[in-house]
């Protein structure tokens, strides 16, 4: 059984930083593209960045890049997102996803088979 756990929420003022973390069982973590997405009250999903830790292969959203970085632990079969200069328009509830797939991708969020529950990120101004 595939399992996703999400965890590292919380609330933070404007500039500061989070990190969240994804453990992931039951799957070939190496070659599966494991993703952020996040969804905030009356928005659609939003891809937030992806990752395959076998080739290092990596893509973020424009609305993150250069704050985020995401990262993968082989040994410990975690996904990492690190948050830097959070700002509200952040907020959001943050979800792992995985995917059997050698790219890494954000496109087409209904393709990740496999979801964490969601955390829980507030950004006060």
């Amino acid at each position: 059984e595939v399992q996703l756990q999400a965890s590292g929420g919380g609330l933070v003022q404007a500039g500061g930083s989070l990190r969240l973390s994804c453990a992931v069982s039951g799957l070939t973590f190496g070659n599966s593209a494991i993703a952020w997405f996040r969804q905030a009250p009356g928005k659609e999903r939003e891809g937030v960045a992806c990752i395959v830790s076998d080739n290092d292969d990596t893509v973020y959203s424009d609305s993150v890049k250069g704050r985020f970085t995401i990262a993968s632990d082989n040994a410990k079969n975690t996904a990492s997102l690190q948050m830097n200069g959070l700002k509200p328009e952040d907020t959001a509830v943050y979800y792992c996803a995985a995917k059997l797939n050698i790219r890494a991708s954000l496109s087409n969020w209904d393709t990740y088979g496999y979801w964490g529950q969601g955390t829980q990120v507030t950004v006060s101004s």
